[in-house]
């Protein structure tokens, strides 16, 4: 019987040595007797030990046939899995897995199957092996629809066969391969008998030699691309059942999700997020399942859709399970795993009130929350907190942190407020804020946070009144929010043994002082200025909040310490809570005195080079120019300080260095200061860099304007189309076939309020256009544009009517049609004037420069011509005093032209004046005058002892001044002389 049950095995197994496949019939000679022959034992090792061809094992289980020989067909799948021990070869893996597949249905029916499954399922434990690189490629479809068929295995109803699913998805991820080195693969094939021959054992382990594990990141991807993870999800609805199943999912699940975003996905497609909340809080013994989900849930919202998670947990079912989970673990954890998993599940509920659309106020899960964000610092009777200890620990101090942070969260739903105000939220963030005292020395005060926790707490809180006080003003007002503020403010401005610690994100910069109080403590008071709330400004005024703040930025300002980030923020919101505060209130504006002055001026004179500095020196410097604009102007006795200080000045120099994106601020504040008389004085006397006057610095800025706009100019700043006198390139291109609505302004009337011109045309409208200083030839055709601005900017509104018109199919009536074409036709002509003027300036322009060069010429010419005379005079000095006989020449010369200058005849009743005067005689050289100053003679002691002769222009002689000779001395030789 053993021999005939032998011989029908061996029909289904073959050996493989080398690349061919020998097939061991069942002989009808001496070889079956000899087999007979043979030890029962030894023929039993001998069948084992041979290798078997998957096919055939296929074969012999589909065989009809072979329904009945269950024990032989057990015995044949032990076989293969002796073979497989050390892994599935890749290109077997196809008939491994339809043999799983085989086994699952007769597990079924017959039971025995399934300890056979469970390990071979066990053996998918390992990595597949490769006996090629090309296999991964060759074989990767192969090895993706194994993974499938793994999860499908899953509705085996058999627990271990579950379990051992699970198990081996998990080990696909372990980078851990087997314990024996895969050079051993000979075992897999090799009889362990010593019958075969050497030859062929050789030959088996050469090809072993071959086999390599497949990697870690091949198998993780094709897991990835077979789904797996989304059967599994699918198959946790068969295991209501088995608890011990469900949680091995889990944690199966958990592994995939943790460390890939395809399997995220691929849960969130299977609803994952919403069957794992919905079954977190089922009886579990070990007590994991709760932390199980948890994980997954973080996982989902870490690496997956973080709106799809929120999405699917945003159901009535999944809050409250989420509600009863965080409860549980509130009130009846004590281990520091309880107050994680307690925070875990608060943060995910954190997640869920983001979205709008999530039922957590209907559940009345947010309400309890609440309750919870105000203990322990109002006291309440409700059963939820009655009994409620904190053990002010860290995850205690995460816990309200995370509840501070929801508040935050849940105040974008208005429907939240109401819980807000029944709650008394506000009351409670204002006592967080409340700087605690430290207890006597030698005292130890009741259980509370520490000193590093309460900073951090106190900083959050102000963080938090910033968003939810604007929302809640009666509360804010009924709770007297401004006298605490100020008073925590006050509180940083005091010198005392107070060190921040600076840990924290709201704590940033603040280490060793309280400059993150105050940086936040300021940031609250800004939000709820900004509101325009006339109750909570004047309530802040009555306070002495202006005064305060002006005091704290000056001594901010004084201090050595080296600026920062956050000390330039303080700054520039004190200037805006003063700018909230003064705006459209002249009275505030009149008791912003002389102090206010001095610190919009002191920031005024900030270098420009700050501007680019990174720190936020281009934000206080635009907070300073808003605080002149709302705290100075429209108050004349202040306005009248600012100018006294110089202010005009100072503005116009931040107008000329700023960059382009603040200009419109300043010279906005510029022009609300010109409804004071006293102003234009000033701007007329400021000068910029290279003599630069007002006016020329505001036409600069039109032309650059004009520059960036696109607006059409030729060379020399003139008008190139008359039909577009000053259009913007963004209103041709806005020149749609579209008509605007109503409520919407035009293209054109934008433009007034976008860029510079309307404000420079504003500007020299108080200026006056005419005789103004410093402008050149440029300036002047700029000019002309500016003056005729309004009339063009009429004319392009009335052509978008018109256009308007038409695009709406409305032709006007007559009148109103020529009333348009004439004023289109006006536009033109007063444009083509404004071209002609500029034309006629240029020309003026030209002629001026000729007449500019000739003039030059002529001036050059000249002096040439006296450097000539010069040198020819000296000529002819040196040539009289060495030769006598021209000297007698000049002599004679000079005789003759006195006689011919003196008149023929004599009129009866004329004076006649002698040319010698005490011995001297008057000379005219060349055309030249020469005046002659005689002293009296009392004071020189002779008639000529000090006269003097001055000649104009013309040097004679080498030098202007000469002094006479004596009386004793001739005369003549000094009155001789003369220019030929």
């Amino acid at each position: 019987m053993l021999a005939s049950e032998a011989a029908m095995t061996k029909s289904y197994l073959t050996t493989s040595t080398g690349s061919k496949a020998k097939v061991h019939r069942r002989k009808h000679a001496i070889p079956v007797i000899k087999h007979i022959a043979k030890d029962n034992d030894q023929e039993k090792q001998e069948v084992l030990t041979k290798p078997i061809e998957l096919s055939r094992v296929i074969h012999f289980l589909e065989d009809p046939l072979a329904a009945t020989l269950k024990e032989r067909q057990i015995f044949a799948l032990k076989k293969v899995v002796k073979r497989c021990q050390k892994g599935f070869l890749l290109k077997e893996l196809a008939d491994v897995f339809k043999i799983l597949y085989i086994c699952a249905e007769k597990s079924k029916d017959h039971p025995e199957y399934t300890s056979v499954l469970c390990d071979l399922l066990k053996i998918c434990r390992l990595p597949f092996l490769k006996e090629k690189t090309s296999d991964e490629v060759t074989y990767a479809q192969t090895v993706k629809e194994s993974f499938s068929q793994m999860g499908f295995l899953m509705r085996v109803p058999n627990a271990e066969v579950r379990n051992q699913i699970c198990h081996s998805i998990i080990s696909v991820y372990s980078s851990v391969t087997s314990k024996h080195s895969v050079d051993g693969m000979d075992s897999l094939s090799k009889p362990a008998a010593a019958s075969k021959p050497a030859v062929a054992s050789h030959r088996f382990s050469k090809q072993s030699m071959r086999l390599h594990p497949t990697s870690l990141g091949y198998r993780v991807q094709l897991l990835e691309q077979s789904g797996l993870a989304e059967t599994l999800v699918l198959s946790m609805a068969l295991l209501e059942n088995q608890p011990a199943v469900k949680l091995q999912v889990l944690q199966t699940l958990q592994m995939l999700s943790s460390s890939s975003d395809v399997n995220c996905s691929l849960i969130l497609k299977a609803q994952g997020a919403q069957q794992i909340c919905f079954h977190m809080n089922e009886p579990d013994p070990s007590g994991q399942v709760l932390f199980r989900s948890s994980e997954i849930l973080w996982n989902l919202l870490e690496r997956g859709c973080k709106e799809e998670v929120t999405a699917q947990l945003s159901n009535m079912d999944c809050i409250m399970a989420l509600k009863e989970a965080f409860l549980h673990q509130l009130l009846n954890g004590f281990r520091h795993y309880d107050f994680q998993l307690r925070n875990d599940l608060l943060v995910i509920t954190t997640l869920i009130a983001e979205n709008p659309k999530s039922p957590l106020i209907e559940s009345l899960f947010a309400k309890q929350l609440i309750l919870f964000v105000t203990f322990p610092e109002l006291k309440s009777h409700n059963p939820l907190v009655r009994n409620l200890k904190l053990s002010y620990n860290n995850e205690d101090f995460e816990m309200k942190r995370l509840l501070l942070n929801l508040v935050v969260v849940m105040s974008k739903d208005l429907s939240a407020l109401q819980l807000f105000k029944e709650g008394h939220v506000v009351l409670a963030l204002l006592h967080l804020v409340k700087p605690t005292a430290a207890p006597p020395e030698g005292q130890s005060g009741p259980r509370n946070w520490t000193p590093v926790q309460q900073e951090e707490l106190q900083l959050q809180a102000l963080a938090t009144l910033a968003t939810v006080a604007p929302l809640m003003l009666d509360d804010y007002m009924i709770c007297q929010g401004n006298t605490c503020l100020l008073l925590l403010l006050e509180w940083c401005t005091e010198r005392d043994a107070y060190f921040g610690q600076g840990h924290s994100f709201h704590g940033t910069g603040g280490r060793g002082s309280k400059k993150a109080q105050m940086r936040y403590c300021v940031r609250l008071l800004r939000s709820m200025v900004s509101l325009g709330n006339e109750a909570i400004n004047q309530d802040l005024f009555d306070q002495g909040a202006m005064s305060q703040l002006l005091v704290i930025i000056m001594q901010m300002e004084g201090s050595p310490e080296e600026e920062d980030v956050i000390t330039l923020e303080i700054k520039a919101d004190i200037q805006l809570i003063l700018s909230a505060l003064c705006e459209n209130n002249p009275h505030r504006k009149e008791l912003f005195g002389s102090e206010g002055v001095e610190m919009t001026v002191h920031f005024l004179k900030m270098s420009t080079e700050k501007f680019y500095s990174g720190l936020g020196h281009n934000k206080l410097i635009l907070s300073t120019v808003d605080c002149v604009w709302s705290c100075i102007v429209g108050c004349y006795t202040t306005e009248d300080v600012f100018l006294e200080k110089e202010g005009i000045f100072l503005l116009l120099d931040l107008l000329h260095s700023s960059p382009r994106n603040m200009q419109n601020v300043v010279l906005g504040t510029l022009l609300e200061l010109c409804d004071n008389p006293k102003t234009m004085s000033h701007i007329l006397a400021w000068r910029g860099q290279k003599s630069l006057t007002t006016p020329g610095l505001l036409l600069q800025l039109w032309r650059q304007e004009e520059a960036e706009l696109g607006v059409s100019r030729d060379l020399y700043g003139r008008i190139s189309d008359p039909k577009k006198p000053i259009l913007c390139y963004y209103q041709e291109e806005d020149d749609s076939q579209v008509s605007l609505p109503a409520n919407r302004p035009s293209a054109a009337v934008m433009d007034v309020s976008e860029n510079l011109r309307s404000k420079i045309y504003s500007v020299f409208c108080k200026l006056g256009f005419e005789a103004l200083p410093g402008l050149s030839m440029e300036d002047y055709i700029t000019l002309s544009i500016v003056t005729r601005y309004l009339d063009f900017k009429v004319g392009e509104v009335w052509n978008e009517i018109s256009k308007e018109l038409s695009l709406e199919g409305v032709r006007p009536v007559t009148p109103d049609e020529e009333a348009l074409d004439t004023i289109a036709k006006m536009t033109e002509d007063t444009a083509r004037r404004v071209i002609t003027q500029q034309s006629s300036m240029l020309e003026q322009r030209d002629k001026e420069d000729v007449s500019e060069e000739k003039r030059m010429y002529t001036e050059i010419s000249s002096n040439w011509k006296q450097q000539e005379l010069t040198a020819q005079s000296w000529e002819h000095f040196v040539a009289k005093t060495s030769n006598y006989k021209i000297l007698k020449e000049t002599k004679e010369h000079q005789e003759r032209s006195i006689d011919s200058s003196r008149p023929k005849s004599k009129h009866k009743e004329t004076i006649f004046h002698p040319t010698q005067i005490h011995g001297l005689q008057i000379t005219n050289f060349c055309g030249r005058l020469m005046t002659v100053e005689s002293t009296p003679a009392h004071l020189t002691g002779g008639p000529l002892a000090n006269t003097e002769l001055a000649l104009e222009r013309v040097p004679i002689q080498g030098g202007a001044l000469r002094k006479l000779p004596t009386a004793t001395e001739d005369p003549e030789y000094f009155n001789t002389v003369s220019v030929k």
